[in-house]
């Protein structure tokens, strides 16, 4: 199969976590896989290994140059994008009255503004392919449940998920599809990332996996494959919906 036929995905957050088990599970299943992110060295360790099938974009996709960049990198590069996986995210943990503007305005600009406006750029792309949308969610955020020192990040999944279903209706028109995954508690890293030491992380996956009816946290793979099979044809009927990967954690 050529590079201008085989299934083209972008891949938002593609140097760790869910990201990369995303870009790994596309690739294997045969497809070109454009991994956008902040470090290069982390999108490098993504794709060791796929170099034939996952490339490399190194950009903060809060900048405001990001959605031309990324879309005419994709197209280039593979002639076409079928799927558009909006999974970059940052969190901060604070409660309301530790709350800085910095912080709140950095994970607006990355957990909701960036997914508008460069699935925005994308819609021609995704329209002449019947493409789909992904938007990465969060389990956490489902439901009447609070998030208390995650508030903020919390807001803005809700406001993604909102955008699946409003995408869904507003763009079947066009022929695409628009679809969120909400994960539960995934070992990805991300408490470390966002500041929390590294006992401390450790400590919380493991009173998690006590509370989750599955019994443990989840994979990136389990995620992944999700996102894989939610982009078939044979998904095509599910639009709109967000679907909850949390080992049930969200209905007890």
């Amino acid at each position: 199969m050529s590079t201008g036929t085989r299934k083209a995905v972008v891949v938002t957050g593609g140097g760790t976590g869910i990201g990369a088990a995303t870009a790994h599970a596309f690739a294997e299943d045969g497809a070109n896989v454009l991994v956008v992110g902040r470090s290069e060295s982390t999108l490098k360790e993504s794709a060791a290994g796929y170099e034939d099938r996952i490339h490399i974009l190194s950009k903060d996709i809060h900048d405001a140059d990001a959605p031309e960049i990324i879309v005419e990198t994709a197209v280039e590069k593979f002639g076409r994008i079928d799927v558009l996986v909006n999974n970059a995210a940052v969190t901060g943990f604070a409660a309301l009255d530790g709350l800085d503007r910095e912080s709140v305005r950095a994970q607006l600009g990355t957990n909701l503004l960036a997914p508008v406006f460069l699935t925005q750029r994308a819609l021609d792309a995704l329209e002449a392919t019947r493409g789909v949308v992904v938007n990465v969610s969060s389990a956490g955020s489902l439901g009447r449940r609070a998030w208390p020192e995650n508030s903020v990040y919390g807001m803005a999944k809700v406001a993604l998920d909102f955008l699946t279903r409003t995408w869904a209706v507003e763009l079947a028109p066009r022929g695409i599809r628009s679809v969120g995954i909400a994960p539960g508690v995934v070992d990805t890293g991300v408490g470390v990332r966002a500041g929390m030491p590294a006992e401390a992380y450790e400590a919380f996956l493991g009173e998690m996996a006590q509370r989750i009816p599955a019994g443990r946290v989840g994979r990136p793979e389990d995620i992944a494959w999700w996102i894989v099979q939610l982009t078939r044809p044979q998904a095509a009927y599910a639009n709109g919906t967000v679907l909850a990967v949390d080992g049930a954690l969200s209905v007890t």
